[in-house]
Order: C-alpha cells, then sequence, then structure tokens
C-alpha cells in the first residue's frame, strides 16, 4: 500500500492518480477532519454529564457516570446483536441512545429528548473537530473537475448527522454523498461498505480512488475490492495527539496539567492557526483562560447559593459579561444558571449617591485620600460630586478653607487640620447638606436600578474587578435604607482590601482568583500589575460621572472624551483592541474545552498560580513592554503633585526600564522576596 507521511506528499501523489479516476472516496475522521482531542470517546463524557442535567430538571436524580454506563452497555449489547447478524459489530447512535434514555427517563422520557441529547452531542462533535485545510482545498479543486467525490465512514452516527458535521467543517457542498455504516451496518473494514457505495452510486473500483489514515479498513480492504488507495499517517499528528495524551493522563494525578491540556484543547489548528499581533495571543492564552476560570467559578458559586441574578459592575463587568454569554452556555447546556445584567456604574457616579441618606462617613473619607494627587476639601467634593461653595461657612467653624492640605504625603499637611476635618464630619449641618446635594443623584439612581431589575430579586451576584471592592461598598450604602434591597454577594477577580470591606448579613465581597483574607502567594501576585488587567478588560466607552434625574426617568452621564485624558482612553483602548479580541474569541473555545473536561476552579488552580507568578512576577522584558498600558485613568486621582520625596527610589517591576529587565540577573528575584516578605507580614 501507498502510504504517505506528510499532506504534501499525499496530495502531490493524489493529483497524479486523481487525473486517471472518476471517482474519489475520502475517509472522513483523522483524514478530512482531525480531532482536538486525542480520544474520541472524551467527547461522550460532557454528553452524559447534560443528560445528567436534564434527568435533575425532570425530578430524576442520575450521576453522570451511571448515564455513561448505561450508555455503553447499550451500545456494546447492540455491537453484539449486529455482530450476529452482520461481519461489521456496529452500532446505530439514534437506535442504542434512545433505549438509554428511555432507560434512565422512564416515565419522564419524551420525544423531544432523543433530539435534545443528539444536538448537544453534535455540538460537542464538532467543536473537537478541524477541518485539514490542505485535504478541503485538493476536495475543492477535485469537485471543480468534475469528478464524483463521496466520503465515506465507518461510525455510529448515521449519515444525517455526518452530514451535520460536514457542513460544519465546510464542504458538504463539494460531496455527492455522504455514507455511514450505522446506516446499513456494512463498513469499511469488512470491505463491504465499499460494495454497497458501489451498488448505490454505480461506481466501478478500476476508477476509483480511496484516500484515508487506517492502513487495514481504508487500505487493505480497499485494494481488495479493486480499488486504488493512498493512505496518510501524518507523525506530526500523531506527536501532537500524544502530547494531548500527555497532559490528559499527567492531570489525572498531577493538578497542573488540567490547566495546560485545557490550553491545548483552546489552541487552533490546521486553517485556525494564522498569525495573529503578539497582543492577540496574550489574550487568548493568558487573559482569556483566567476570565474564563473567573466566570466558571462565578456560575458554579451562583448555583451554590441560589443566586438567582449576576450584576457585572464598571467597565470590566464589560468584558466579564461578554465572556460568560459565550462560554457558560458551553459550561451548562441544560441550563439552570442566573440571569445576566450589565449595570453601569463607577466610582465617581456612585460616590456621591453613597452619601444621599448617610452622609459621608469617615471610611468614605479616607478612601478620597488613597489616590495620591487628592489633598484637600475640594478632591472630596469632586470624588463625592458635592459643591464646596455651599460648605464655606462650615469649614470656617472648623478653622478649615476648601484648600487646606488634609493629606500627610503632601506638603502643608498638619495633623490638627485632619483631626478638625474628621470633627466637621460628625456636624450635623455639614452632613445635611451632603444629603440634600446627593439626593437627587441618589434618585436617579434607585430609578435605575428599579429600571433594571435589580430589586426583583432576593439575592444578587455583584461582579466586578476589585480591588477595594469600593464600588459595591458604595452601590450598596446609596440603597441600603430600602425595605427591598436584596442581598448583594460580591465577587471580585482580587480583593486585595486595602480598607476593610463593611460585612453584614445582607452586603459581602470575595476575591475569587485573590482575597487578601485567605493567604495565597501566586494570586498576590496580582499587585504587580493591576491596571494591567484593568485595561484589558475595560469597556470601549467613556467611564459613567454620574446619575441625573430627567423628569419622571433619569439619564447616565458619561464622561467626555474629548479633553486630554479622554483622547488618552481612547488611545489605548485602540492599542489594546487585538488583546481584547483575544480574549473574547477565546470564550467559546475555554467553554468547550472545560465543558469537556468537566474540571472546577480547584482542578485550574495550581495551573492559574503559576500561570500568574510566571506572567506578573518573572515576565520576559518583551512581555512587560507589549501588554503594559500606555495611559491608565484613575477617576478618583486628583492633579496635585505629592511630596517631591514621595514614593522616591520604590520603582515597581512593570515600570522599570527594558535595560533594566534585560540585563539584571537578579532584578526579578529581588522584587519576589520584597513582596514575599510584604505578604508575610500583612
Amino acid at each position: 500500500m501507498q502510504t504517505y507521511y506528510s499532506l504534501d506528499t499525499l496530495i502531490k501523489a493524489g493529483k497524479k492518480k486523481a487525473a486517471e479516476k472518476d471517482v474519489i472516496t475520502f475517509d472522513l475522521f483523522d483524514t478530512l477532519l482531525i480531532r482536538r482531542i486525542h480520544d474520541p470517546d472524551l467527547v461522550k463524557l460532557p454528553v452524559a454529564r447534560y443528560i445528567a442535567a436534564l434527568a435533575e430538571k425532570a425530578g430524576r436524580t442520575i450521576s453522570w457516570q451511571k448515564v455513561q454506563s448505561v450508555r455503553d452497555r447499550i451500545e456494546q449489547r447492540q455491537r453484539g446483536e449486529t455482530g450476529q447478524r452482520f461481519e461489521d459489530h456496529e452500532a446505530c447512535y439514534p437506535v442504542f441512545m434512545e433505549e438509554t434514555l428511555r432507560e434512565l427517563f422512564q416515565e419522564c422520557y419524551d420525544g423531544a429528548l432523543l433530539q435534545k441529547v443528539t444536538d448537544y452531542e453534535l455540538l460537542m462533535e464538532n467543536s473537537m473537530l478541524v477541518p485539514r485545510h490542505e485535504l478541503v482545498a485538493w476536495l475543492r479543486e477535485l469537485s471543480e473537475a468534475g469528478k464524483r467525490v463521496f466520503i465515506i465512514s465507518d461510525m455510529y452516527l448515521p449519515a444525517t448527522h455526518l452530514e451535520k458535521l460536514v457542513e460544519h467543517g465546510g464542504f458538504l457542498d463539494l460531496v455527492e454523498g455522504v455514507v455511514s455504516s450505522a446506516d446499513s451496518f456494512l463498513a469499511k473494514a469488512s470491505g463491504k461498505g465499499y460494495q454497497l457505495v458501489a451498488d448505490r452510486y454505480g461506481l466501478e473500483p478500476a476508477s476509483w480512488l480511496h484516500v484515508g489514515d487506517n492502513a487495514f479498513s481504508d487500505g487493505l480492504r480497499a485494494e481488495e475490492f479493486g480499488i486504488e488507495p493512498l493512505i496518510i499517517h501524518d507523525p506530526r499528528e500523531d506527536q501532537r495527539k500524544s502530547i494531548v495524551k500527555r497532559y490528559y493522563n499527567y492531570s489525572d494525578g498531577k493538578p497542573f496539567w488540567r490547566g495546560r491540556l485545557l490550553q491545548q484543547l483552546m489552541a487552533p489548528h490546521e486553517g485556525e492557526n494564522s498569525k495573529q499581533d503578539p497582543l492577540y495571543v496574550e489574550g487568548y492564552n493568558f487573559f482569556g483562560p483566567l476570565i474564563g476560570v473567573f466566570v466558571q467559578q462565578i456560575a458554579e458559586l451562583c448555583k451554590t447559593n441560589g443566586i438567582t441574578k449576576v450584576f457585572f459592575l464598571s467597565r470590566e463587568g464589560w468584558t466579564f459579561k461578554r465572556y460568560w454569554e459565550q462560554a457558560i452556555p458551553q459550561l451548562y447546556p441544560a441550563g439552570g444558571t442566573p440571569e445576566i445584567e450589565y449595570l453601569y456604574v463607577s466610582r465617581m457616579a456612585l460616590a456621591g449617591a453613597s452619601c444621599a441618606y448617610q452622609g459621608l462617613t469617615k471610611t468614605n473619607a479616607d478612601i478620597a485620600f488613597l489616590p495620591a494627587g487628592n489633598r484637600d476639601f475640594t478632591d472630596v467634593c469632586r470624588i463625592f460630586s458635592l459643591d464646596y461653595n455651599k460648605f464655606q461657612s462650615i469649614l470656617e467653624n472648623y478653622e478649615l478653607s476648601i484648600d487646606t492640605c488634609l493629606s500627610h504625603i503632601h506638603d502643608g499637611y498638619d495633623p490638627e487640620n485632619r483631626k478638625k476635618f474628621e470633627a466637621m464630619l460628625g456636624d450635623s449641618a455639614f452632613q445635611q447638606e451632603v444629603r440634600t446635594q446627593t439626593k437627587d443623584s441618589n434618585s436617579a439612581l434607585q430609578r435605575y436600578l428599579e429600571d433594571v431589575g435589580f430589586f426583583d430579586h432576593t439575592k444578587v451576584a455583584i461582579v466586578d474587578i476589585g480591588w477595594l471592592g469600593s464600588i459595591q461598598r458604595f452601590l450598596f450604602e446609596a440603597i441600603a435604607h430600602r425595605e427591598d434591597v436584596p442581598k448583594c454577594i460580591g465577587y471580585l477577580f482580587g480583593a486585595t482590601r486595602g480598607i476593610p470591606y463593611p460585612t453584614d448579613d445582607k452586603n459581602s465581597v470575595t476575591g475569587v482568583m485573590y482575597d487578601r483574607d485567605r493567604f495565597d502567594l501566586a494570586g498576590s501576585t496580582l499587585f504587580y500589575a493591576r491596571d494591567i488587567f484593568e485595561e484589558a478588560c475595560r469597556a470601549p466607552y467613556p467611564t459613567l460621572n454620574g446619575y441625573r434625574l430627567d423628569g419622571d426617568g433619569y439619564e447616565l452621564v458619561f464622561r467626555t472624551t474629548e479633553d486630554e485624558i479622554g483622547q488618552a482612553e481612547l488611545q489605548q483602548d485602540s492599542y489594546f483592541a487585538p488583546l481584547q479580541q483575544g480574549i473574547f474569541d477565546s470564550a467559546a473555545r475555554f467553554g468547550i474545552a472545560s465543558a469537556l473536561l468537566g474540571y472546577s476552579f480547584d482542578d485550574y488552580k495550581p495551573w492559574v498560580n503559576y500561570t500568574l507568578v510566571n506572567k506578573l512576577a518573572f515576565p520576559q522584558a518583551k512581555e512587560i513592554s507589549r501588554i503594559k498600558n500606555q495611559h491608565h485613568l484613575d477617576d478618583f486621582h486628583g492633579q496635585k503633585k505629592p511630596k517631591a520625596d514621595f514614593g522616591k527610589g520604590i520603582v515597581p517591576l512593570w515600570e522599570c526600564s527594558q535595560r533594566q529587565l534585560r540585563f539584571n540577573p537578579f532584578l526579578r528575584m529581588r522584587y519576589f522576596f520584597s513582596h514575599l516578605r510584604e505578604r508575610i507580614n500583612e
């Protein structure tokens, strides 16, 4: 038999031989279509989990392992029965799957169930199949040259099902027919399948060329029937499958490899694997899977805690929601996940609204002075949407002015002035003025939340990137007075907790990828480059400045893009556009791969830890140069300059020069030990 060890040599020889043939047939699997996985039976596992989930919705508790066991038993029995009547021990999917479902669901079985399961199995099959674009291109040439082209497969899926796989591969219109052994129980393995095709379509073996990968069924049996076979045995494909198999076997005992296996199944192949912008690759391989693990864990937490709606907050939440929409339906095909909504909020928009009932608290005032650019009362008023001119008399009562320095990192700071400011916070006249000025903003916010159904649920998830939880803090404080306020369970990408969060029965936050309340050295490397994650996930629209009453309704007020800061944001959005596209393109692939593997957050965490440390604490110089943001907007940050010696000598790793990063061999290790010491001493 003529065996070829590359597609180039196979196609070159095939073109010569096809010139003298009228009929060319192709094997389907591992020839025209290759699998991302090494074992095709792995596709059955997510189908078993799907059936178990459907059974649970129907009121029947069945483990997915039981589902798989019943399927295997019935399929094997059917193969045995077929073998008594035919030479090939073949099975037919619709027959054995219907019997499986009837046994599992009993009186709950209905006619639509088989179609649901079939559609999902074909979806999973399609997601794991990739057309070999060189062979498909040759198939197209053959079709255009007027050759009769067929696909013949030994497979338990009938031809009608295989046609859907071929159509998804993009070449159904190029073939005259698709033939499956499941329809007749006559397969290539016995040689009977070739006789069937010859009789059905009136083909002569002498004018027939067959291309496949199996030396026995595609080679020997074809040759015995008088067909000239061409066999492809691609060592590169063998190597790729062996890598997947090795990762799969390693992951059984070493959890780190579960994340690496996930990445391998997400990897593009064949025609998918085109040259991309380096930022796109970072988005696809690094940011995308991390966000996928994050949203998958949120979905699990929502199911566990009975949360009925998820609100994605701030501009980063826009990316999280978009990723959820593509990944979570793949992970939970039977449904049962909460509703989702994107909420237009920001710290600036919510800060003032949070004061309408409680006034300006000391903690919130302290938050205002965290950014180094904030110095005095004018910065407090800017953040909390207050008119400082209306506080003149109250300030004078406490021997303060609007520009009295209240931050210890600025020149002119006197601790006594900070004490006076805190005393003023306890003045009822001051707080009444604060509440008066922020009332309308709060009312507009409540109308907005009512409009999006925020108060229609008893438990909601609040999802944000982090880090202090300021947005959720302000949001809850703005609505805490309402009797219908839901239980707000916050899930942050990372919770750094620089200021203690006011947790109670109605309001809590938890860091998913990192939480300072749990010692997690690997997760804490988010401290290295928090701005990178904010910019990578930021929505491509201006930040929200506030809420405004508009008659009986409300208006969302966005920041302008016409000024210098707005233009810088637009430049940053443009620069990171390929990175964000990589993130979004990875979402569906993540959902499918994770669904097939059946892994959870805990399974992926060792790989997540390695990835964070490797990329953030020990990055290559070119990685920092590539993914470091060019501009970063902090809407809380003022424009005032702190003391000249503030932060002197403190240069974060991601701010070091390329020269230092390239030629200082111990630079990263020194930063890492410093980071470790800080975390231990927290």
